[in-house]
């Protein structure tokens, strides 16, 4: 009994017992050591910033003495200050004058026409001249709040296609455009006209909800993001063939996108394979670069989809194009006068007067947007009367509470599931939320930190 509880004892304090602790002795010496060094050489900066901040008389032999000893320090904060201009020009926007624009815009109308297989990539800047603001322009949403500056909103649910849109849906009418591929998560592309089976929305819709079970979508009237936001997608609705709670389709930024439509990233792969030509419009291509499948690049970079671009600031992809076309501050002055057909709407955007120029050359008549032949009314579901609490909004279309079920319909099997789940009392208590006591910006989707970001309930 002694011996096992002596050798109970040596085992204790053997070597191997011990070692862990040193090494975790070890590590926290490391960590300080570490922390003391960035201190040390954030105090170098500090002191070198202040001694340059003063004039050259004014600096005394111990401040010119540390000058002459911190090369390091001086070399790094130039190469510090020759990127911050980098990046600070990337940010600029570069304008073409009348007569160069013009030229591209001709260029970019004959690759247009003589493309076999024409694949448009949206971004944003298509959608500013319904009054969406970007993201990283001037008055961008991620550039005011990098200011500090609040970003203004309306109800983009009032918003409406831009010429943008409108000439998009027309090139693909003439056969011209055979796919679209959407950043955007203002369902624009939706309401223009576009078929969605030639539409990749692959950061969600706004006016579309999905159940994550039997995948059936919900096409609503109304914004679907007003009670979702980071990794919290419920919209307090529910199936109504399946009961599961439905989801918003919205892909924010640190997400990834895990269902089919109306994201269809299988499609769009597809398409960006068969295509011989790109079409970026008003994105920086920032996120969209990212997206390896969309830009062929297993391949040599001669056999690539040829590439034009539509955008004012620097992308990426800039030096890969075969064509860089920036807009027109000034609007269409000091170019000369469209015809009306073709330009039917307002030219409000950048991208809206780069279209204008393409479509005149095509010589083809861009529709104007009506706003009751907009498909959404076609193709939205409308909720049912207990579902009304679930939306801050007014919403047109909703359904009526519903009465027993005659005989005849007891047989009829979607009566009787719609019945079923407008019975459901479960249901009926965790869809009434008062959401018009919510404060903060909707739609939830619409600028990085700009929704709170609320506590899971475990």
């Amino acid at each position: 009994m002694e011996e096992n509880s002596r050798n109970n004892h040596s085992d204790d304090n053997s070597p191997e017992q011990k070692r862990p602790k040193r090494q975790r002795s070890s590590n926290s010496t490391t960590y300080a050591a570490q922390i003391r060094i960035k201190r040390e050489v954030r105090a170098r900066f500090q002191k070198v910033k202040e001694i340059l901040a003063k004039k050259h008389d004014d600096r005394t032999e111990d401040e010119k003495l540390i000058l002459s000893h911190s090369n390091d320090v001086l070399e790094e904060m130039a190469r510090r200050e020759e990127g911050k201009r980098t990046r600070n020009s990337k940010t600029v926007e570069h304008e073409d004058d009348p007569e160069t624009l013009e030229d591209k815009c001709r260029n970019l109308s004959e690759i247009i026409r003589t493309a076999k297989q024409l694949v448009v990539y949206t971004g944003a800047g298509i959608s500013t001249a319904a009054s969406i603001p970007d993201y990283r322009g001037p008055q961008g949403v991620w550039t005011l709040l990098r200011k500090g500056k609040q970003v203004k909103t309306g109800d983009l649910v009032e918003a409406e296609p831009t010429f943008t849109h409108m000439s998009i849906v027309k090139l693909h009418q003439m056969n011209l455009v055979q796919y679209v591929v959407s950043q955007n998560c203002d369902g624009l592309h939706l309401r223009s006209g576009l078929p969605r089976e030639h539409l990749s929305e692959i950061h969600g819709n706004m006016y579309i909800e999905v159940c994550p079970s039997c995948s059936l979508e919900y096409v609503r009237l109304f914004d679907v993001t007003e009670q979702t936001a980071f990794r919290r997608h419920a919209t307090g609705r529910r199936c109504h063939q399946c009961g599961e709670v439905l989801r918003d389709s919205i892909v924010h930024f640190g997400e990834k996108g895990d269902l089919g439509p109306p994201h269809n990233w299988p499609q769009a792969a597809e398409q960006a394979r068969k295509a011989d030509v790109v079409v970026c419009l008003g994105s920086s291509l920032k996120v969209l670069r990212k997206y390896r499948c969309l830009w062929c690049m297993e391949r040599p970079a001669a056999r690539r989809p040829k590439l034009c671009i539509v955008n004012l600031q620097w992308t990426p992809k800039d030096e890969s194009a075969f064509l860089k076309i920036h807009g027109r501050h000034g609007g269409m002055r000091a170019i000369r006068p469209l015809s009306r057909a073709t330009t039917a709407g307002t030219l409000a955007g950048r991208c809206d007067q780069v279209m204008a120029l393409v479509m005149k050359e095509l010589q083809l008549t861009v529709p104007a947007y009506c706003k009751s032949q907009d498909p959404i009314l076609r193709l939205a579901t409308p909720l049912f009367e207990f579902e009304g609490q679930t939306s801050n909004k007014h919403v047109d279309g909703v359904i009526p509470k519903l009465e027993p079920a005659t005989e005849d319909e007891s047989h009829d099997a979607n009566v009787h599931r719609c019945r079923c789940v407008a019975d459901d009392m479960t249901w009926r208590e965790e869809t009434r939320q008062d959401v018009s006591e919510k404060e903060g910006p909707t739609p939830s989707w619409f600028g990085k930190g700009m929704c709170a970001r609320k506590k899971r309930t475990r």
